[in-house]
């Protein structure tokens, strides 16, 4: 699939993202490029595939659960706010 200016305009129009008259070119081939990728992809064979499909035998490993000794790294940062309390920033309101 090719992107030309008529799509790459509807597709600044969808995102509302303005693109730079003078990166448009470039941004059109980077579109095109992905666009033949994703193409490549379609190629392949997952018809006789299970949708639970992993590379991985027996699924995702998972770490061991080890409570972590406490340290003092919140009371290090919150040490050089201006403003803390109960460990939390004290920030100035921005909504009334």
């Amino acid at each position: 699939m090719q992107i030309d200016n008529t799509l790459l305009e509807k597709l600044e129009k969808l995102s509302h993202l303005r693109i730079a008259d003078s990166k448009k070119e470039e941004v059109m081939g980077q579109l095109t490029e992905i666009l033949g990728y994703i193409d490549n992809l379609n190629e392949l064979d997952t018809e006789n595939l299970d949708a639970a499909f992993s590379t991985l035998e027996g699924g995702t490993p998972l770490r061991e659960d080890i409570p972590r000794e406490p340290n003092d790294i919140a009371k290090d940062i919150l040490s050089h706010a201006p403003q803390s309390q109960d460990d939390f920033f004290i920030v100035p309101a921005i909504i009334e």
